[in-house]
């Protein structure tokens, strides 16, 4: 599990990190939640809450906490300074073989870094605005963008990044009007071929509980719970 975890930060990067009373500070830009956390470096954390605190306040954004499984006594000290529990996520997971072994079946896909225009466009419609795509741009080891065509229209996309044997999938969206088709399906099995192609041998991602629909997306495809965090925010 600490390899997704070190996976996510090396394929979702902050724009900055410093360390602060055990604790190591991201600085995000925008870009999300993730990358403008702190994670617990050591069992001294609790400790350390207000120091971090401090440095997030330094870089001009909330306090903001992300807590592992096994972080109970650092996630009940943050419960007493106030801070309420935000979008538990689940890490899933499946061997790349498995989810590359059936073709897009209905989505002619194109794997291409940097990303056309109309990628960047299918993205900003579906909230991966400026600040989230620059966190792709940060992203140092392979990495792409695949955008899904369905018939003559560009109907999805998704980023794609490695990091060792592991691929993580981030910022996957499909147009409202080309929904129910079986289109994120089919971008998953584009994005775990390119990964394939970079001979990784697992792909993850990291989702909301809350998230129904991509949820049952995933499960469908067989990848399965391998971690779960969550954050607390005042």
């Amino acid at each position: 599990m600490s390899d997704l975890f070190a996976a996510l930060d090396a394929t979702w990067p902050a724009a900055s990190t410093r360390q602060a009373g055990g604790w190591l500070v991201r600085e995000g830009q925008g870009g999300g939640k993730r990358v403008s956390s702190a994670s617990a470096l050591d069992d001294g954390a609790a400790a350390g809450i207000a120091a971090a605190e401090a440095a997030h306040q330094a870089l001009g954004q909330p306090p903001l906490f992300c807590l592992r499984e096994g972080q109970e006594e650092l996630d009940q000290a943050l419960a007493a300074r106030g801070y309420r529990v935000l979008d538990p996520v689940v890490l899933l997971a499946a061997p790349v073989a498995q989810i590359a072994a059936q073709p897009p079946a209905h989505l002619s896909s194109f794997p291409l870094w940097p990303p056309l225009a109309i990628t960047r466009d299918i993205w900003a419609a579906g909230g991966i605005d400026a600040a989230r795509q620059a966190v792709m741009d940060r992203v140092a080891g392979p990495k792409t963008s695949i955008l899904g065509r369905s018939g003559d229209r560009a109907a999805g996309a998704v980023f794609v990044a490695t990091e060792g044997d592991i691929a993580m999938v981030h910022a996957l969206h499909v147009e409202p009007s080309a929904r129910r088709q079986g289109l994120a399906r089919d971008l998953m099995r584009a994005a775990a071929a390119w990964a394939r192609d970079q001979g990784a041998l697992t792909l993850a991602l990291a989702v909301t509980r809350a998230n129904g629909p991509a949820n049952g997306l995933y499960a469908a495809l067989g990848l399965m719970p391998a971690g779960y965090y969550h954050y607390r925010t005042k």
